[in-house]
């Protein structure tokens, strides 16, 4: 009895202490709750960001500030054409004491990896990231470094203008567990900002409310969130109806059903729940599946938009009722 109750406080407490990152993050970007909630899930689901918004709106700060609420080591790397594999994997040099090779970690080896501009890079400097984004480790020399988690990547791209840049192709794209966007600010958070940044800078109140081990037991308890059968097969009909639907040239990928789950599951543990309902996967469903799917040329010369045909699919797709009763036990009925 004793252990369910310290399980029970432990959980309470590694909630709060991921709220409390939340709320040390508005401090510094204000107006953006939703889409700091939303980095938090990718990170508690160990998956990576994909942050398309044009220069200023706040990304570099947002990735700074993140880091610090949670007290993990942060780099941050500036693509350009010449940017090398070895500034982000790392390389070996020779130890002029011993004569062996000594390995020199490159910005990759960290807990939060800002990549600004990823598609400024070639496409064999994207490729070295890759690597370490999909093994959480890096191979120089043929010796493999493994990253200590947690390990997240949050990636920018400057969706206006093209000139010197190497566009992620899709297989790169589906790699990334969510793509994001700030946005420009609302005018009164615009306003807000500026009177607080009248002689003093927000990271400097930034308390430390968490560190890497509290948020390697959060992703444990987010991946043990309970899915009902029912939520399983919702999600594969989904992804089924992205493939088979005209307007669409490329439909989901299984990593995409697996990246929706893992995040529903991260959602339904930051709630207070654990296990999934169907608004879970509501509030994270677009942001992990647009930018994996393609529209057919003619439905986009029609004017219709991914985002549209997803609405649309989800709208027609038969959601799972998951009650909840009193004793805890849970029960499922299958309606419109």
């Amino acid at each position: 009895m004793s252990d369910s109750i310290n399980e029970e406080r432990r959980s309470v407490d590694l909630q709060g202490r991921a709220l409390a990152v939340v709320q040390e993050t508005r401090k510094v970007i204000i107006g953006k709750d939703d889409v700091i909630a939303k980095v938090l899930l990718a990170i508690l689901s160990r998956g990576h960001i994909l942050l398309e918004d044009v220069p200023g709106v706040g990304k570099t700060t947002m990735a700074v500030t993140l880091a610090s609420a949670m007290n993990l080591h942060y780099n941050r790397i500036q693509f350009t054409p010449e940017v090398m594999p070895a500034d982000v994997v790392g390389y070996s040099v020779i130890d002029k004491s011993t004569g062996a090779l000594s390995f020199k970690p490159g910005a990759a080896l960290c807990n939060l990896l800002l990549v600004d501009e990823i598609n400024r890079a070639s496409s064999k400097t994207q490729s070295s990231l890759l690597e370490a984004m999909e093994e959480n480790a890096v191979t120089v020399d043929g010796v493999t470094h493994r990253i200590e988690p947690p390990y997240t990547v949050i990636a920018t791209q400057n969706p206006v203008g093209s000139a010197g840049t190497q566009l992620l192709p899709e297989s790169q794209l589906d790699r990334f567990m969510v793509r994001l966007s700030l946005g420009y600010p609302a005018m009164e958070d615009e306003v807000s900002m500026l009177k607080r940044r009248g002689g003093e800078n927000p990271l400097e109140f930034v308390r430390h409310v968490a560190d890497a081990r509290h948020i390697r037991e959060m992703q444990k308890e987010a991946e043990a969130v309970y899915a009902d059968d029912d939520i399983y097969a919702y999600i594969a009909q989904i992804a089924k109806a992205t493939r088979e639907d005209a307007r669409l040239h490329t439909g989901a990928s299984p990593r995409a059903s697996l990246a929706l789950l893992s995040m529903s599951r991260s959602a339904a543990w930051l709630a207070g729940r654990d296990y999934i309902v169907p608004k879970d996967i509501d509030t994270v469903i677009l942001d992990v599946l647009e930018h994996r799917i393609a529209m057919n040329p003619r439905a986009s010369a029609e004017g219709e938009t991914v985002r549209d045909v997803i609405t649309d699919i989800v709208k027609k797709t038969p959601r799972p009722q998951i009650i909840q009763k009193k004793t805890g036990a849970l029960h499922r009925s299958l309606g419109a």
